[in-house]
This record gives C-alpha cells, structure tokens and sequence, in this order.
C-alpha cells in the first residue's frame, strides 16, 4: 500500500470525482468506479453473512478468503493494468465448489432464495456478485479487464449458490423449491 489512510475527510471528491490508485482522478460515475462499487458492496454483503454466530468452519473460512480476494479485486480494478487476480484463484474457487457441492442432493428443480437465515443471506450475496459481475462485464466492453478478474466474479457466484444450498442443510434444513403457479393454485 503506497500510503495509509490517516485522513479521511478529504474534500477532493465534493466535485464528483474520486482518485484511482494510479493516481489519475475519475468521475464517481465512471464504470470503474461502479464496478469498484459493487465489488465492494457484495465484500460488505459477505461479511454481513459472516457476521452470523454458527457458520459451519469450513463455510466461514471459504468467505473470509473470498473476502480477501474481493478486496484485492477491488485493488486491481483501482488500478488500471495491474494484476493482481490470477487463474489460481479460479481454480480455489472451483475446488472449493466441488467440495460443499458433493454431498447436495442433485437439483431437480429451481429454488427459491431461503430457507435459514445463513443460506438466505448466501443467496443475497450470490444476487449481489451477480450484479458485480454485471458492472465488470460492462467496464470491460469500453476498458481492458483481463480474463481472470471476469472468471473469478462468475465462479464466486456459482460457490454462493452452492454455499446457499450448504448453509441450509447444516441448519438442518432443505431447498425451497420453486412451485410454479399451477401448482401453487392446486393446493
């Protein structure tokens, strides 16, 4: 980190623009800044997730590492041209997927974001990485984005699916399946 933050109120962003780790200044509405947002809006929503008192370990320690990654996204995104987020990250990620995913049942049907508080809240997260990978897809249609940044986001969302589904049935739970509305009415 080139300089700690001592000072916080700084008044150079009251005229609409924010500075880049590369020094340059942009406005708070460039797809930079909104992807750097929403980056660090969903690593907020996961800590919102962690905060929850009985998170199984090996749950809580797949979110603080992805907390840790989204913080050095949100770096790299700061940054234009650095490279920070790389393919073994992608491949943390997918192993990590295939571990809590081995022991769910195969999904049938489509289901509902719920169930335990833990699980609901993994669903939020996954909608929220879903709109940061939005907001990076658009960044790299006008900026570069290297590959991996990209990658990482989308498997991210995928692990919170599958954390969802973990989350309730170590609650003791199940999916909430979706019910369409025919057999909603047959009740």
């Amino acid at each position: 980190m080139g300089h700690r933050l001592s000072r916080i109120i700084t008044r150079t962003g009251d005229a609409g623009t924010t500075g880049l780790g590369d020094g340059s200044r942009v406005a708070k509405t460039s797809l930079r800044i909104n992807a750097i947002g929403e980056v660090d809006e969903l690593n907020s929503t996961l800590g919102v997730l962690l905060a929850e008192p009985d998170l199984p370990p090996a749950a809580r320690a797949a979110l603080l590492s992805a907390q840790h990654d989204l913080f050095d996204l949100g770096g790299e995104l700061c940054v234009p041209g650095a490279e920070i987020i790389d393919a073994a990250h992608v491949e943390r990620l997918e192993n990590l997927a295939e571990e809590f995913n081995a022991d769910l049942p195969r999904l049938k049907e489509f289901i509902l974001p719920g169930g335990s508080r833990p699980a609901a809240l993994a669903h939020l997260a996954r909608a929220t990485c879903r709109r940061a990978e939005r907001g990076i897809a658009r960044l790299a249609e006008t900026e570069n984005v290297r590959e991996a940044p990209r990658r990482y986001i989308n498997r991210l969302s995928d692990l919170l699916f599958i954390l969802g589904r973990f989350l309730n049935r170590a609650a003791g739970g199940e999916d909430v399946l979706w019910r369409s509305r025919r057999q909603r009415t047959e009740d």
